[in-house]
Formats: structure tokens, sequence, C-alpha cells
């Protein structure tokens, strides 16, 4: 009886989860766990072949999946696939915004600024355009997608939204100052939401990674010619009590958690899964 009774506290059976940035690989493990703990999920990238190859990985293991093409970063693409996946008559019991990620331009090549050394990659000399693109993917690609698809989940009891956050909104990443700065605004915009939607059933919490492997953070973490951790990659697992980058998977059961009966008193909160980074000091 204990065990099925945990079962179905975490249980997401009958609901209906979307899931932006649902063809990469943080976006698409969460699908997948979120699918075998029973949920019908719906995906949206910007890759249709990209999200054809998530479907099968998730049909193959747990059961049907839909998806839509657009880019978050795009109202009227957003509303397009609302349409396309239904629109009013749309079922939605919650949004996972997995959106996100930084992009080389808009990183610095040093920690410090040395006024002797010429940097080409200084913060005086970064790409304005991909500084802003970089924090409209992480603010702005969660803020519109709430936009188009929040007023869904009105219309069913215990809705649900769920931002990724970052260890870059806890303690902002050297190199990557748009990137904790877009993961920042959506740290302080999940908890403002929380209270803005308090009354009206729907709970907004946030999670923040630590540092797991992706196609956004590969060129910063890998040696791109041999795929073994870069200096930075080293000095990150050196600041990680559990000295290793995490497993997609290991954010499933964080996620569900929050999606599921089990969290229904919790809204505003923002849970890391980072090896114990945001509470180690270095000494």
């Amino acid at each position: 009886m204990a065990k099925g009774y945990i079962e179905g506290l975490f249980s997401l059976e009958g609901k209906t989860l979307l899931f932006t940035g649902g063809s990469g690989v943080l976006g698409s493990a969460l699908a997948l766990g979120a699918a075998r703990a029973g949920a019908e999920v719906i995906l949206l990238g910007r890759s249709a072949e990209k999200l054809e190859a998530a479907e099968k990985r998730i049909t193959q293991a747990a059961g049907q999946v839909r998806w839509a093409v657009c880019d978050v970063l795009d109202k009227e693409s957003l509303k397009a696939a609302y349409r396309e996946l239904g629109g009013e008559k749309l079922r939605l019991d919650a949004l996972v915004n997995a959106a996100g990620g930084a992009v080389p331009e808009a990183s610095t090549s040093s920690e410090f600024y040395d006024p002797a050394v010429e940097d080409e990659k200084d913060i005086f000399k970064l790409d304005s355009e991909a500084f802003a693109r970089t924090g409209e993917l992480n603010f702005i690609g969660s803020f519109l997608p709430i936009q188009v698809f929040g007023p869904r989940l009105l219309d069913r009891p215990g809705g649900s939204i769920v931002n990724i956050s970052s260890m870059g909104a806890v303690w902002p990443l050297t190199k990557s100052p748009a990137y904790s700065a877009g993961k920042a605004a959506v740290q302080n915009f999940t908890q403002w939401l929380s209270v803005y939607f308090g009354k009206a059933g729907v709970r907004v919490n946030a999670i923040a990674p630590g540092f797991f492997l992706t196609e956004q953070n590969r060129f910063l973490l890998t040696d791109p010619k041999t795929g073994a951790p870069s200096p930075r990659g080293e000095k990150i697992k050196q600041a990680t009590p559990m000295a290793r980058f995490g497993q997609p998977q290991e954010l499933i059961t964080t996620l569900l958690y929050l999606l599921s009966d089990a969290s229904s008193f919790v809204t505003g909160a923002v849970l890391p899964v980072d090896g114990g980074f945001s509470a180690y000091g270095g000494v």
C-alpha cells in the first residue's frame, strides 16, 4: 500500500505537458521522464529533424508524443504552434520552459579584465547583438511561451509552470555575463509569477541545474578535439563537491516532484540540482 501511495503521489497520469526546448539534451530527457510517469508530452523546438528524433526516443520508451516547430523568441511562431496543437481546445496541465543556452560570441575569453592585455573578447568588445540574443533566449524565451500557452493552464485544476534556471543565476559565472544575467532574470520572474498566479491555481517553480553537458555549453566545458574536460570544465568539477558533471536523467525526479501532487503547496521555489556546487565556498 505504501508503494502505491508514493507512486500515485508522483504520478503524472492523465496530464498533458508542454516542453519548450523539447529536442535539446535536457529538454528531451525531462520529457522522456515525464512520459514514463504517465504524462502526454508535447515538444516545441526549432528543428523538425531534431524533434522527430526526440519523438522517436520517447515513443519507443514511453508512449505517444506530439510536437510543433517554432521559435520561442518569435511570438507569431509560437501562436502558429498553438493553433497547430489545438488552440483554445488544447488541454494543458503544465508548461516546462527548457529552451535556453549560451553562445560563444556573448562570452568573454578571460575571467578577469587585465588592461595590459589586448583581448578581442573583453567586455568592451563583445558582440552586443549576441549579448542581447543570449539574454532574450533565456528570459524572453520563457516569457513568450507563458504568454501564448499560459491561458490554457487556467482551464485545468493544479496547473503548473517549471522554468529552467541555472547556477549562473545563483553565482554569476565567469566568462558568461549574458547567460548569467538571463538566467537571473528567469529566477526572479519565476518568483514574481508565483505570487501573480498564487490565487489563480497555477504554481510556478524553477529548477537550477548545476553543470550538465549540453549542445550550448559544450564549447566551454570540453576540448573540441578530444572531448576531454577543458581547463574550465576541470575547474568546475573541482568546485563541485561530487566532482563530476550531472547526467540529464538526474533532473527528472525533481521535475516530477514539482509537476505532481507531491508539491501541491510548493510555489516560488528554485531547487538546485548541482552536486553541491551552490553550497561549496571553495575553502
